[in-house]
């Protein structure tokens, strides 16, 4: 079995819509003067949509795209995405997760999951998260991280209920012998992020991981590149962090850049590549490779 994914993150979808007075009150106006004052001139959507192209030009059996489509939590942000969402291809091929900034504000989560939910459906008549769905050998099972937090924070969460559906969740796919793997917004490992940023219930991820198991853990958040790994029965599982998908070259964070995996099972063996995708200076797409799970012993 030889299965390509494609997981980019943190398009941050701009310039976002001129918004009204009532649509500024609370959290959203330090968002938009954040955004008018400095994230404005770190997103590029032209950089954006090379990048795109550039992935597609791989063809990738499936593609993860993990949160912060968003800004603001704008209804007009939230249609724009989508309609951006749908250039990476069909829903059976794309799989999303929300980020902090597609759950800015509490009213506009539901908007989110309703405006996204083709591409959150997992393979039973259960909507919500987390959801499972199953490609060519390869259980991909997404996480919501993303919940309302006070201005200046962005840290998320997952909660008691959808911690143990992933243990539910992975237990089954190990049965299946199905590669196993975990996205989400937020970096899930402890220490994975700054203070405020991180994920708040990581040390219990880690504990559902270190029981249960799984080949690979995918994530954004940070903007930046990073590989970490959390102990599991038969291995490190690889952590794996991507930098903003329309991040500008020579600016405050990494360049944009999206990430490759070339996932191969042989008879119970198993290989997993990374091939990173990044701009360079001179906005041409590089690419550099090396092998995510020289630990992780055979599954059973």
């Amino acid at each position: 079995m030889s299965f390509l994914l494609a997981h980019l993150s943190d398009a941050h979808i701009g310039p976002i819509p001129r918004p009204n007075l009532h649509e500024l009150l609370g959290k959203r106006v330090t968002g938009y003067v954040n955004w008018l004052y400095k994230r404005a001139g770190q997103h590029d959507m032209g950089v954006l949509a090379r990048l795109v192209a550039d992935m597609r030009a791989q063809r990738p059996d499936h593609v993860l795209m993990t949160g912060d489509i968003v800004n603001i939590g704008l209804p007009a942000e939230i249609a724009l995405a989508r309609d951006w969402l749908e250039t990476l291809g069909a829903p059976e091929s794309v799989s999303f997760t929300p980020g902090n900034h597609d759950a800015y504000v509490a009213d506009v989560t539901t908007v989110v999951h309703e405006a996204f939910a083709p591409w959150t459906r997992g393979e039973t008549p259960a909507t919500g998260f987390p959801y499972l769905r199953r490609r060519a050998g390869v259980a991909l099972i997404g996480l919501d991280s993303g919940v309302p937090t006070a201005p200046f924070v962005a840290s998320g969460r997952l909660g008691d209920a959808q911690l143990a559906a992933l243990g539910a969740l992975l237990e089954q796919s190990r049965a299946e012998s199905l590669t196993r793997v975990v996205f989400l917004h937020h970096p899930p490992h402890v220490g994975g992020a700054r203070v405020l940023r991180g994920l708040d219930d990581a040390a219990a991820f880690e504990a559902v991981i270190a029981r249960h198991g799984a080949e690979l853990i995918l994530h954004g958040h940070n903007h930046k590149p990073s590989v970490a790994y959390i102990p599991t029965p038969q291995g490190q599982a690889p952590v794996v962090g991507v930098a903003s998908a329309s991040a500008k070259p020579g600016g405050h964070y990494p360049a944009a850049a999206y990430n490759l995996y070339a996932i191969e099972r042989a008879g119970e063996g198993l290989k997993v590549t990374l091939r990173r995708r990044e701009l360079d200076e001179t906005g041409q797409v590089v690419e550099t490779a090396r092998p995510l799970t020289p630990t992780l012993s055979p599954l059973s």
